[in-house]
């Protein structure tokens, strides 16, 4: 398994994490498999979506606070339980295809950091899979 970090620069912000994922998939030779991309992190996620207009990042984080406002009386007393929320309902996890060494995505996808509870430096794991 590898592992790069990813530092984030204000408390909410999709980071194209595309092609240091590509990256080591270049390095592992393999030319068929899966690539499962994992952040070990509560307050953090990881997912698939347009990495053409950067708009769309917004539109999400926007709607995600909207889903999930600051204002609830959460009974988390550290402060960041709406970063919590945010993590569960994005997901920690998602696994990529890969065919003749690439990663199969298509051809407006590319894989995100998200952060929910910056400025961090965080971890991201990348575990290739033969098939």
């Amino acid at each position: 398994m590898k592992r790069f970090e990813v530092e984030t620069g204000s408390r909410e912000v999709f980071v194209d994490i595309t092609s240091q994922v590509e990256e080591e998939v270049r390095k592992s030779n393999l030319k068929s498999g899966v690539c499962v991309i994992y952040v070990p992190h509560t307050t953090a996620a990881v997912t698939i979506n347009e990495n053409a207009d950067p708009t769309v990042r917004q539109d999400i984080l926007m709607t995600l606070r909207k889903a999930v406002p600051d204002s609830l009386p959460y009974a988390h007393a550290e402060g960041n339980s709406p970063a919590h929320v945010k993590s569960s309902l994005v997901g920690a996890s998602i696994t990529i295809p890969i065919e003749e060494g690439r990663l199969v995505l298509g051809t407006w996808q590319g894989v995100f950091f998200c952060e929910f509870d910056g400025p961090r430096r965080r971890q991201v794991y990348v575990k290739i899979i033969p098939s």
